[in-house]
C-alpha cells in the first residue's frame, strides 16, 4: 500500500513519503547509508568555516533531516550542511560576537541564527514570498559561491600548513604565510598534500566510493597507527558521544540589529542556493518544485537545528546527488541517512575524535573548488556579457568586502540589472505585410511596410515613475521620424502591464504636445488597469477617447475610415 500524506494547514505532512511501498525499503535504506557516508566528512568539516565544534554538523544532519521528512515536499532532496551557507554565517557570526556579551558562546549564536532563519521561512511563506528566490539568480549565484569558494581556501590555509595565520578577508592571511613559510609544520603540510593527492585521484578513477569517505578512513587510520597527535599534527579531539540536546536559543546577549541582518543574509544565500539545487534535481527527475513549499521544509529543518546547538542548512547537492544516484525514492532516505548518523556519532565518536584537523581542510578544499562552475561562468560569456559581468561582480563581493557585504551587493546587482532592463524598454515600429494577416516589426520583417499616415508603435515593457522621462522622451524621437505626412502615432500597449501616475502624466503631456504639430496620438489594446487609472487621470479625455482602440486591427479600420470619409476599408489592404 502506497504511503500517502496527510493534508495539514500549512500544506501536506509527510509529502515526502508519497508513493513509498515496501519493495522499495531496501533501495532507500541504501540511499540513506550512502548518503550518510558522504555527508559525515562534511558534516564534522563545515563547522571550522564558521569557528565551531565538529559534533554541530553531525547535529545538523540528523533533526533537521527528519524534519524536512516530515514537512518538505520533496521525495529526494536532503538538507544539510552547505559550504557557501556556512561561509555567509561564519561572517554573520563574527559581527554578532563582537557585539555581544563577554561569554556569548559562538554555538548559542549559531543556533540562534538557525531559529531565526526558520521563521524567516515561515514568514516568508505565510506572505507567499517564494518569488525572492528569483532575486539570486543563477549568473549571480555562480558568481557568487566562485567568490566563496576562494574564501574558503584562504581560510583553510593554517589548517594545511599547521600554522595560525594572522588578519582576515583574503590577502593578509595569503601574507601572512608567505613572510612566515619556514615555520610551516612539516608534517602537516605532508599528511595535507597526501590527502588533496588522494582526494583528486579519486575523481580522477571515478571511485565508486566518494573521494571524502576514502579521504576520512584513510586519515583516520593513519593517525591511529602513527599517533598523529602525538607528532604535533593537530586532530579533532574528544567529541560528544551522546544524543543531542534540546535546548532553546538565547538572544539577549546578542545586538539585535546584527543579528536580525544576519539572518536575513543567511536566509537570502541559503534559501536561494536551496531552492535552485531543489529545482535543478526536480528537473533531473522529472518532478515539479514549488518555493513556497519548499519554504515549510527549510522552516522545519533549520527550526531543528536551532534547538538542538547545530546551524543553518539548506539542500545539500552532494547528498541529494547520491541519494538519486544510489535510487533513493522517498524521504524514507533521508531518515535512514540521519539514524546512520547518529550511530556513527554515539558508537564511533571516539575513533572520529582521531581525525587529522588537515584532513577536515582537504575535504573543506575540494568543496571549495567545486563551488567554482567553471563551465557555467564559460557558457555565460559565450551567451550573454552582461550576465557574466554581473557574475564577476558577485565573485568580487565577497572578496573585496566581505562575504555579508557581498550578498547586499549580489542583490544589489541583481536589481540594478533588472531597473536597467526596465528603465529602457525596447520599442519597435509596426507595419503589415501584403496578403497576411496581423501586424510586423518593420525591422525584423524586411517585407513588412508601415500603413500611409499612420504610424504604429509597440513598446515593450511597463511605463513607471523611473523610466517615464525616457520613454516619453523616445516616443518624442519616433514620432519627430515619422515620414512627412503621418497623421496618427498609435501607441501598441498591449505589453504595458503597468503605468503610474508619473507615467499617466507623461502620457498626457505627449499627446498635447503631438496634437500642437498635427499629430493625433492614440493607444491600442490597454490593460484594463492602465485604461482605469488613464480614465479616472482625465488623460483618456486629453488624447480623445475616438483614438482609444480595443486593437490594432480596429486602429486600422479606424483609420482607414477616416482617411475614406467615414468608409470602412480591408484593414489588411494599403
Amino acid at each position: 500500500m502506497a504511503l500517502h500524506g496527510a493534508r495539514s494547514e500549512g500544506g501536506l505532512l509527510f509529502a515526502g513519503f508519497r508513493g513509498f511501498r515496501p519493495s522499495g525499503l531496501a533501495r532507500d535504506l541504501s540511499a540513506g547509508v550512502a548518503v550518510a557516508a558522504v555527508g559525515l566528512p562534511s558534516a564534522i568539516a563545515y563547522p571550522a568555516i564558521a569557528g565551531l565544534p565538529p559534533e554541530t554538523g553531525i547535529y545538523a544532519s540528523i533533526l533537521p533531516l527528519l524534519a524536512y521528512a516530515v514537512f518538505g515536499p520533496s521525495r529526494r532532496l536532503i538538507v544539510g550542511p552547505d559550504a557557501g551557507t556556512m561561509t555567509v554565517l561564519a561572517a554573520a557570526m563574527s559581527a554578532i560576537l563582537a557585539g555581544s556579551a563577554a561569554g556569548t558562546a559562538p554555538a548559542n549564536v549559531a543556533m540562534t541564527l538557525a531559529a531565526l532563519v526558520g521563521g524567516l521561512c515561515l514568514v516568508v511563506r505565510v506572505l507567499g514570498l517564494g518569488v525572492i528566490s528569483s532575486f539570486l539568480s543563477r549568473p549571480i549565484l555562480t558568481g557568487f559561491f566562485a567568490g566563496i569558494s576562494l574564501s574558503i581556501l584562504v581560510g583553510q590555509l593554517g589548517r594545511l600548513t599547521g600554522l595560525s595565520l594572522a588578519g582576515d578577508g583574503l590577502l593578509p592571511p595569503v601574507l601572512d604565510l608567505l613572510r612566515r613559510l619556514q615555520e610551516v609544520h612539516l608534517p602537516t603540510m605532508t599528511l595535507s598534500a597526501a590527502m588533496f593527492a588522494l582526494l583528486i585521484g579519486t575523481r580522477l578513477i571515478r571511485s565508486p566510493v566518494p573521494g571524502p569517505v576514502v579521504v576520512v578512513a584513510v586519515a583516520l587510520a593513519l593517525s591511529a597507527t602513527f599517533d598523529f597527535a602525538g607528532k604535533g599534527i593537530a586532530v579533532v579531539g574528544a567529541l560528544p558521544t551522546g544524543l543531542p540536546q534540546l535546548a532553546l536559543p538565547n538572544p539577549l546577549s546578542m545586538p539585535m540589529t546584527e543579528l536580525l541582518s544576519g539572518a536575513l543574509a543567511v536566509f537570502l544565500v541559503s534559501f536561494g542556493a536551496g531552492i535552485i539545487s531543489a529545482k535543478s534535481f526536480a528537473a533531473r527527475v522529472g518532478e515539479q518544485t514549488d518555493p513556497n513549499r519548499e519554504l515549510d521544509g527549510f522552516a522545519a529543518a533549520n527550526i531543528a537545528a536551532g534547538l538542538i546547538g547545530a546551524f543553518p542548512v539548506t539542500a545539500s547537492d552532494s547528498r541529494t546527488a547520491i541519494n538519486i544516484s544510489v535510487g533513493g525514492r522517498s524521504q524514507v532516505a533521508g531518515v535512514a541517512a540521519a539514524l546512520t548518523l547518529l550511530v556513527a556519532l554515539v558508537w564511533f565518536g571516539k575513533a572520529l575524535s582521531l581525525l587529522p584537523l588537515s584532513a577536515l581542510a582537504v575535504i573543506l578544499v575540494g568543496a571549495a573548488i567545486s563551488l567554482i562552475d567553471l563551465p557555467a561562468l564559460r557558457a555565460m560569456w559565450r551567451l550573454s556579457h552582461i550576465e557574466f559581468a554581473f557574475a564577476m561582480i558577485a565573485m568580487l563581493g565577497p572578496i573585496s568586502f566581505g562575504v555579508l557585504n557581498g550578498v547586499v551587493l549580489a542583490i544589489a546587482a541583481t536589481l540594478a540589472h533588472l531597473l536597467w532592463k526596465m528603465m529602457y524598454p525596447k520599442d519597435a515600429l509596426l507595419g503589415l505585410i501584403p496578403g497576411q494577416d496581423g501586424f510586423y516589426k518593420l525591422h525584423r520583417a524586411p517585407s513588412a511596410r508601415a500603413v500611409p499616415g499612420l504610424g504604429l508603435c509597440l513598446l515593450q515593457g511597463s511605463i513607471l515613475f523611473f523610466n517615464a522621462d525616457h520613454v516619453r522622451e523616445r516616443l518624442r524621437e519616433i514620432a519627430a521620424e515619422l515620414p512627412a505626412g503621418t497623421r496618427w502615432f498609435v501607441l501598441d500597449a498591449s505589453a504595458i502591464a503597468q503605468i503610474d501616475i508619473t507615467a499617466m502624466t507623461a502620457l498626457g503631456e505627449l499627446a498635447e504636445e503631438l496634437k500642437a504639430r498635427g499629430l493625433r496620438f492614440g493607444l491600442a489594446e490597454l490593460h484594463a488597469e492602465v485604461r482605469d487609472l488613464l480614465d479616472r487621470g482625465g488623460v483618456l479625455d486629453r488624447i480623445g477617447r475616438d483614438m482609444i482602440f480595443d486593437d490594432l486591427s480596429d486602429t486600422l479600420r479606424a483609420f482607414r475610415a477616416q482617411k475614406n470619409g467615414g468608409q470602412p476599408k480591408d484593414p489588411q489592404a494599403f
